[in-house]
């Protein structure tokens, strides 16, 4: 079977699920993980996700900030939590699906200033990301779990539009770096979007509501990710290549996020 696997920050779920339902008829993801939400349980519109043929709902709401959910259009079964959020936001959320963990992350942006010392918001960062990788390295390479969400960090050269600019800005200073390839080092994570699409091509998947136009413009992060450990190595490549994409079209609809879907495709 093909497990299609959708990773989206949708910047508000209740304003945006008329496009989701858009983009759920279109591309007929199996498994739909939303970040920022914006809301709490009891107000995500579930109806909606009904009528899309995504009944099976995971949902870890805050009241008008933050928040994740995992929709499905299979059963969702309690997966071991990864509540790694020292804040206790609503960042985090899992479950299994055919047999595959999936968890989905709103990793913070880190604020404008990259010191841990000035600036408590680049701390919970890099502490979130520490505490994800210790928790993840204690699981088994061998087992099929997925890792996907905002993950806020453009982890290469060619994942932002300006490699030696941006190395200055939060979501791709080398610590930030650093420690996204630590997380991925954890369970010798597969990026499945680079294995689709190796660099030297630029990926992007957020580009900011300043440019009047995302692509004239051109100045895009690659933020959203879905990685994989070694045990759905065979699933991810079972048609000879990984099957991962940007669906940066969604990003030029009315009113949208500002971020694009990234789907990837299991054959299980």
């Amino acid at each position: 079977m093909r497990l299609r696997i959708c990773t989206w920050n949708v910047n508000s779920v209740r304003l945006r699920h008329e496009q989701v339902a858009r983009f759920v008829r279109e591309q007929a993801p199996d498994v739909l993980c939303l970040q920022e939400i914006k809301c709490r349980e009891g107000e995500f519109p579930r109806e909606a996700f009904v009528e899309m043929g995504l009944p099976h709902l995971k949902i870890a709401g805050q009241k008008g900030w933050h928040g994740v959910a995992i929709a499905s259009a299979l059963p969702l079964e309690d997966a071991p939590p990864l509540d790694v959020c020292r804040e206790g936001h609503a960042r985090c959320v899992g479950a299994t699906v055919a047999g595959v963990e999936v968890h989905n992350f709103y990793i913070p942006a880190g604020g404008d200033t990259p010191d841990r010392a000035a600036n408590p918001k680049f701390d919970h960062k890099l502490d979130f990301y520490e505490k994800l990788t210790a928790e993840l390295g204690r699981r088994d390479r061998k087992a099929p779990l997925a890792v996907v969400g905002d993950l806020n960090v453009a982890p290469g050269e060619f994942d932002v539009w300006n490699h030696r600019y941006m190395s200055k800005i939060v979501s791709h200073t080398p610590v930030e770096v650093e420690a996204f390839a630590a997380l991925k080092g954890s369970l010798d994570f597969i990026d499945l979007l680079r294995e689709t699409t190796p660099e030297p091509q630029k990926l992007a998947s957020w580009w900011s509501y300043r440019a009047q136009d995302f692509r004239v413009s051109n100045r895009g992060l690659r933020l959203d990710h879905i990685l994989v450990t070694p045990g759905l190595r065979e699933a991810a490549f079972r048609m000879g290549s990984a099957a991962c994409r940007v669906h940066d079209d969604v990003r030029a609809w009315e009113r949208p996020s500002d971020h694009a879907p990234v789907t990837a495709d299991l054959v299980l």
